[in-house]
Protein backbone atom coordinates (compact mmCIF):
# COMPACT_ATOMS: atom_id res chain seq x y z
CA UNK A 1 0.00 0.00 0.00
CA UNK A 2 3.08 2.07 -1.10
CA UNK A 3 0.49 4.38 -3.06
CA UNK A 4 -1.95 5.22 -0.19
CA UNK A 5 1.03 5.25 3.05
CA UNK A 6 3.65 7.22 0.61
CA UNK A 7 0.88 9.76 -0.05
CA UNK A 8 0.29 10.15 3.09
CA UNK A 9 3.34 10.58 4.94
CA UNK A 10 4.49 13.32 2.58
CA UNK A 11 0.95 15.25 2.12
CA UNK A 12 0.89 15.35 5.90
CA UNK A 13 4.26 16.94 6.26
CA UNK A 14 3.67 19.04 3.39
CA UNK A 15 0.34 20.15 4.67
CA UNK A 16 2.12 20.89 8.33
CA UNK A 17 4.72 23.25 6.28
CA UNK A 18 1.90 24.93 4.10
CA UNK A 19 0.11 25.74 6.90
CA UNK A 20 2.45 26.82 9.15
CA UNK A 21 3.86 29.18 6.24
CA UNK A 22 0.33 31.05 6.16
CA UNK A 23 0.56 31.37 2.41
CA UNK A 24 -2.20 28.94 1.54
CA UNK A 25 -1.04 27.20 -1.66
CA UNK A 26 -2.07 23.80 -3.62
CA UNK A 27 -1.34 20.34 -3.33
CA UNK A 28 -2.29 17.72 -5.97
CA UNK A 29 -2.54 14.26 -5.10
CA UNK A 30 -1.84 11.51 -7.87
CA UNK A 31 -4.74 8.82 -7.66
CA UNK A 32 -6.22 6.73 -10.62
CA UNK A 33 -9.79 6.03 -12.45
CA UNK A 34 -8.43 2.59 -10.73
CA UNK A 35 -10.30 4.51 -7.36
CA UNK A 36 -13.49 5.40 -9.35
CA UNK A 37 -14.29 1.76 -10.39
CA UNK A 38 -13.05 -1.97 -9.10
CA UNK A 39 -11.12 -3.86 -11.95
CA UNK A 40 -10.46 -7.19 -12.00
CA UNK A 41 -6.38 -8.13 -10.90
CA UNK A 42 -6.03 -5.38 -9.19
CA UNK A 43 -7.54 -5.02 -5.45
CA UNK A 44 -4.43 -3.82 -3.94
CA UNK A 45 -4.38 -0.82 -6.19
CA UNK A 46 -7.98 -0.37 -6.64
CA UNK A 47 -8.02 -0.14 -2.90
CA UNK A 48 -5.10 1.92 -2.40
CA UNK A 49 -5.68 4.52 -4.96
CA UNK A 50 -9.59 4.58 -3.53
CA UNK A 51 -7.54 5.41 -0.41
CA UNK A 52 -5.76 7.95 -2.38
CA UNK A 53 -9.16 9.71 -3.27
CA UNK A 54 -10.44 9.85 0.03
CA UNK A 55 -7.31 11.20 1.80
CA UNK A 56 -7.63 13.86 -0.68
CA UNK A 57 -11.00 14.83 0.31
CA UNK A 58 -9.98 14.85 3.91
CA UNK A 59 -7.21 16.98 2.98
CA UNK A 60 -9.30 19.57 1.66
CA UNK A 61 -11.67 19.62 4.51
CA UNK A 62 -8.64 19.49 6.81
CA UNK A 63 -6.57 22.59 5.11
CA UNK A 64 -8.97 24.41 3.51
CA UNK A 65 -9.38 27.21 5.90
CA UNK A 66 -5.53 28.01 5.83
CA UNK A 67 -5.97 28.33 2.15
CA UNK A 68 -4.87 25.39 0.97
CA UNK A 69 -6.02 23.83 -2.22
CA UNK A 70 -6.50 19.83 -2.39
CA UNK A 71 -7.20 18.03 -4.93
CA UNK A 72 -6.31 15.01 -7.21
CA UNK A 73 -5.63 14.00 -10.56
CA UNK A 74 -7.11 10.10 -11.79
CA UNK A 75 -5.26 9.35 -15.33
CA UNK A 76 -6.88 6.43 -17.46
CA UNK A 77 -4.43 4.18 -19.13
CA UNK A 78 -1.73 6.23 -19.96
CA UNK A 79 1.30 5.76 -22.60
CA UNK A 80 4.21 4.62 -19.71
CA UNK A 81 6.64 1.98 -20.05
CA UNK A 82 5.08 0.43 -17.64
CA UNK A 83 1.92 0.23 -19.35
CA UNK A 84 3.63 -0.86 -22.31
CA UNK A 85 4.76 -3.85 -20.71
CA UNK A 86 1.46 -5.27 -19.20
CA UNK A 87 0.36 -6.94 -22.73
CA UNK A 88 1.28 -6.63 -26.47
CA UNK A 89 0.36 -3.99 -28.53
CA UNK A 90 -2.25 -5.82 -30.73
CA UNK A 91 -4.37 -6.46 -27.43
CA UNK A 92 -3.60 -2.59 -26.44
CA UNK A 93 -4.98 -1.01 -29.61
CA UNK A 94 -7.74 -3.18 -29.37
CA UNK A 95 -8.04 -2.01 -25.85
CA UNK A 96 -8.12 1.57 -26.98
CA UNK A 97 -10.74 0.68 -30.09
CA UNK A 98 -13.27 -0.84 -27.75
CA UNK A 99 -13.16 0.77 -24.24
CA UNK A 100 -11.36 4.12 -24.84
CA UNK A 101 -14.00 6.52 -26.89
CA UNK A 102 -11.08 8.85 -27.63
CA UNK A 103 -9.82 5.88 -28.92
CA UNK A 104 -5.85 5.74 -27.74
CA UNK A 105 -4.16 6.39 -24.52
CA UNK A 106 -3.67 9.67 -23.04
CA UNK A 107 0.18 10.86 -22.69
CA UNK A 108 2.24 11.38 -20.41
CA UNK A 109 2.18 15.50 -21.28
CA UNK A 110 -1.90 15.44 -20.52
CA UNK A 111 -0.81 14.12 -16.98
CA UNK A 112 1.45 17.09 -16.54
CA UNK A 113 -0.78 19.56 -17.84
CA UNK A 114 -3.72 19.11 -15.93
CA UNK A 115 -1.29 18.63 -12.85
CA UNK A 116 0.00 22.05 -13.46
CA UNK A 117 -3.17 23.32 -13.99
CA UNK A 118 -4.75 22.51 -10.52
CA UNK A 119 -1.95 23.65 -9.09
CA UNK A 120 -2.05 26.89 -10.41
CA UNK A 121 -3.77 29.85 -9.87
CA UNK A 122 -6.39 29.30 -12.64
CA UNK A 123 -7.92 26.49 -10.52
CA UNK A 124 -8.10 28.71 -7.24
CA UNK A 125 -11.54 27.53 -6.85
CA UNK A 126 -11.12 23.78 -7.06
CA UNK A 127 -11.19 22.19 -3.74
CA UNK A 128 -11.46 18.76 -2.76
CA UNK A 129 -12.17 17.57 -6.47
CA UNK A 130 -10.77 14.23 -8.62
CA UNK A 131 -9.90 15.31 -12.03
CA UNK A 132 -10.35 12.41 -14.65
CA UNK A 133 -8.12 12.26 -17.23
CA UNK A 134 -9.02 9.19 -19.50
CA UNK A 135 -10.70 9.63 -22.56
CA UNK A 136 -13.82 9.13 -21.51
CA UNK A 137 -13.36 5.65 -20.64
CA UNK A 138 -15.15 5.47 -17.40
CA UNK A 139 -18.39 7.58 -18.82
CA UNK A 140 -18.50 3.88 -20.23
CA UNK A 141 -17.48 1.32 -17.24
Amino acid sequence: AVNLRGMFLVARAVGRLMAADGAGGAIVNMASTNALGGEELFTAYNASKGGVLQLTRTMAVELGSAGIRVNCLCPGFIDTPLNRGLEDEAWIQTYEREKIPLGRRGRADEVAAAYAFLASEEASFIHGAALVIDGGQTAVM
